[in-house]
């Protein structure tokens, strides 16, 4: 039975690093053609605050029903999974959009002279922190999440036989 494996860091740089360019190239590619800057509203950076901190007290919250603290409920196993999936969903999505409003950051560097470039720097400055918050917030959810390994179960990557 294959079981679902932790979220590797090296998959999330990759994922940042591929979203960065298309972020770059899409502030190149409208300048060029359209004229005009990419808008970047500071909705965006807010929205991506408060899905961080939601998932971070979700993770919080979370820690001790899992770990049978007492005075604590103790958490339905199928919610402990369903926790499991979303924060292995929020980590990749923080990743991309941290890529994407960064690469945007980055490309605004040469536009900061204007009073439209800066503010499209730092709403995505604010909001690509925002997205890396949440892809912390949802690692941490992950662990929190994880079973501890069954001392009869071979070790990961062995077939067991």
């Amino acid at each position: 039975m294959n079981a679902m494996q932790p979220t590797r860091i090296r998959l999330l740089v990759a994922i940042a690093v591929i979203s960065a360019a298309v972020g770059w190239g899409l502030v190149q590619i409208v300048d060029s053609w359209a004229g005009r800057l990419v808008a970047v509203p500071w909705l965006a950076a807010g929205s991506l605050w408060l899905v961080a901190g939601s998932v971070a007290y979700w993770a919080w919250s979370t820690k001790p029903r899992l770990s049978g603290q007492p005075g604590t409920r103790p958490m339905d196993p199928i919610v402990a999974a369903r926790s499991a999936a979303l924060a292995m969903a929020a980590s990749r999505i923080g990743a991309l959009v941290f890529g994407l409003y960064g690469g945007i950051a980055v490309a605004m560097i040469g536009y900061l002279a204007t009073a439209s470039g800066v503010r499209t720097f730092w709403a995505s400055v604010v909001a690509s922190v925002g997205a890396l918050a949440l892809a912390a917030a949802a690692l941490w959810l992950e662990h929190i999440c994880r079973l501890p390994a069954d001392p009869g179960d071979p070790p990961p990557g062995t077939s067991g036989q």
